[in-house]
């Protein structure tokens, strides 16, 4: 049964990727499917490019065991500030801006925005560097999964979801991942319900089950009886920064933002806000409320000689092999949508912001495609290959690896692209130091991590920091730095200035 679902969703997928060929075929078609994406495919492919094994596997088993029941507060969170807010706030202008500048990617949106060649080539070798360890700790969760339903080695899992994703994204570009990741989020939703139910079954209910994890202790941990079924948890402030990276976060990832460039018009704004936000609700919410009940399972868990990615394979070890086929399928699906997304940022970033115009002065459109599957190839290599070094190295929780990757991007991006879609201000200084500031910080956090003060020793506390910290270097840098370009900056804003017309219920007419 498992083997034939698998072999009928990776047919599915296949199959997409080859029909959508045709959609591309020039550098707009294979990286935004032509600015023609509508509200339920771009909603979705948000929302499965924000959650993957990552969130699943690895933060709602590793944040579940830490805060239980209260983790739930950062699926929340996601939902709100990563889905609700980012849509409202940058999707709109996010989409105006962008086609005005012609931009295609994150980097060539500074480059426009500021008239700064450098500000692009800088973006775009710090989305290459830390994009790479945040694909390779996609496949760590997987491997978990896939051991415990098929007991296959590893390396198989690893080069099986590189093969698949890379032939459907070669093939169809963009257009392809947002069609198979609608498919993908549809497996995602049934999935997560279906595996809540079943898991809190086993437990006797959801009050049954609530009453167990209130009567769990770890002294180790807290002393306060009742702890890990309490609303904060053990510890609200280390809780307040996972929920700052996951969802803030989002503000600044290229693979997440650049589905705003890609939307096909305003009434698919307003619907992708709603859809994005309630798939959320129940796919992050769904996940870490999952992981806060961890601990009921604690007689089954060796945290000490498995880690934290074992908490959630070893909560649906039990189920049977119906659900478990559902599951692998889930974060199959959750992994390869998300997979699909970097590659497609990283291939189109280093093609059109590092390649063209520097070392490749005269790339034609076909040129450029072509280049963009063959860097797809090379950089699901790189991160497939850093994946099996990983699985063997000291690093082996899934949220560290991430932790690192979001907090040096989300760092550097956030604040600068934000303060560009709104104010007239913003100097390329601030970028600059934003970019430095964010990256050195994750850097060093990695190398001398034992050096920091005991709140940042965490790779995921860093990168709240560091995101949080750009919002105020960018406007504090931005006024004591040489003003941008009058003529150019009011040449962007003009975008937001040009008329339109509307059905009278939006806006009344002046008479």
């Amino acid at each position: 049964m498992k083997i034939a679902l698998l072999v009928i969703y990776f047919g599915v997928m296949v199959a997409i990727g080859l029909y959508c060929r045709k959609n591309a075929t020039d550098v707009d078609g294979f990286v935004l499917g032509g600015r023609a994406v509508g509200p339920w495919l771009t909603a979705f492919a948000y929302g499965t490019s924000y959650f993957s094994a990552v969130v699943f596997v690895g933060y709602a088993g590793q944040f579940g065991w830490k805060y239980g029941i209260a983790s739930t507060w950062i699926g929340l969170g996601n939902a709100i500030v990563g889905s609700l807010l980012t849509w409202v706030i940058l999707g709109r202008r996010t989409r105006i801006m962008t086609q005005h500048l012609d931009a295609k990617t994150m980097p060539q949106f500074f480059a426009e925005r500021f008239k700064s060649p450098a500000l692009k080539i800088g973006a775009s070798v710090i989305i290459f560097i830390f994009l790479i360890p945040y694909t390779a700790s996609l496949y760590n969760g997987l491997s978990r999964l896939f051991g415990m339903a098929f007991n296959i080695d590893y390396s198989v899992c690893i080069l099986l979801m590189a093969v698949l994703t890379a032939v459907y994204v070669i093939a169809g570009g963009y257009m392809a991942t947002a069609i198979n990741d609608f498919l993908q989020g549809i497996i995602m939703l049934i999935g997560i319900v279906a595996v809540i139910a079943a898991v809190l079954v086993s437990k006797g209910g959801l009050m049954t089950a609530l009453d167990g994890l209130a009567r769990v202790s770890d002294e180790t941990v807290s002393a306060t009886p009742g702890i890990f079924a309490s609303m904060f948890g053990p510890d609200p402030l280390n809780l307040f920064f996972v929920v700052v990276l996951t969802s803030l976060g989002t503000w600044g990832l290229p693979q997440m933002v650049q589905k705003f460039y890609a939307i096909k018009n305003e009434k698919a704004i307003q619907k992708g806000t709603v859809i994005s936000t309630l798939f959320a609700v129940v796919i992050a919410g769904g996940s870490y409320f999952l992981g806060g009940f961890g601990r009921l399972f604690s007689d089954q868990i060796d945290i000490a000689k498995n880690g934290f990615d074992s908490v959630i394979p070893t909560m649906l070890s039990g189920l049977s092999p119906f659900m478990i086929a559902l599951v692998v399928i889930l974060v199959l699906s959750a992994s390869m949508s998300t997979l699909s997304s970097l590659v497609i940022a990283s291939s189109s970033t280093l093609t059109i912001d590092f390649l063209k115009g520097h070392f490749i002065k005269d790339m034609s459109e076909k040129k450029q495609v072509l280049l963009m599957r063959i860097l797809i190839v090379v950089f699901i290599a790189i991160s497939a290959v850093l994946a099996l070094v990983q699985y063997k190295s000291s690093v082996t929780f899934i949220a560290q690896l991430m932790g690192v990757s979001c907090g040096a991007l989300a760092g550097a991006f956030l604040a600068p692209f934000l303060y560009a879609l709104y104010s007239k201000k913003v100097t390329k200084a601030a970028c600059w130091v934003c970019f430095i500031f964010s990256s050195v910080l994750m850097i060093l956090n990695m190398l001398i991590r034992p050096n920091f003060p005991p709140i940042m020793q965490s790779p995921i506390n860093s990168g709240a920091i560091a995101m949080l910290a750009g919002l105020v270097i960018v406007p504090i840098v931005s006024a004591f730095t040489r003003k941008p370009d009058q003529k150019l900056v009011d040449d962007a804003f003009a975008c937001y200035e040009k008329p339109t017309s509307v059905a009278q219920k939006t806006a009344l007419g002046s008479k």
